[in-house]
């Protein structure tokens, strides 16, 4: 007969209810995703679930979602820094700093940041 696996090709998968589709309660993507330059003008690169980002001054971002039902969720950060990190946290926002090996904020070009979790 013919293989026991079955193929299955989309573009697009939506969940019935809304929100991100799951797989044995996994999320599949994340929840909200940016990739962006932090130097001069902050400029989003391309993003999905991500509003607006705020310069709050040097080496100092301020992501902006759409509003996640709880502050239940992980953020990753990289970009060409030593440290990056993600306080405080809130349902629409969170606020990254870059740093250099001094530990003094820097503007850094290449900023990439996610979100995991934050659903209901």
């Amino acid at each position: 007969m013919g293989d026991s696996m079955s193929l299955i090709k989309a573009n697009n998968i939506t969940n019935v209810t809304g929100g991100i589709p799951t797989v044995k309660s996994q999320q599949l993507i994340p929840t909200a995703w940016v990739n962006f330059n932090g130097v001069g003008t902050v400029a989003i690169r391309d993003s999905e679930n991500i509003t607006s980002i705020t310069d709050v001054g040097t080496g100092h971002y301020q992501p902006n979602f759409t509003a996640l039902a709880n502050t239940n969720y992980a953020c990753f950060i990289s970009g060409n820094v030593l440290i990056g990190v993600a306080s405080p946290i809130s349902t629409t926002r969170a606020s990254l700093q870059t740093l250099n090996q001094s530990v003094a904020n820097v503007d850094v070009a290449d900023i990439t940041f996610s979100i995991m979790g934050g659903q209901s």
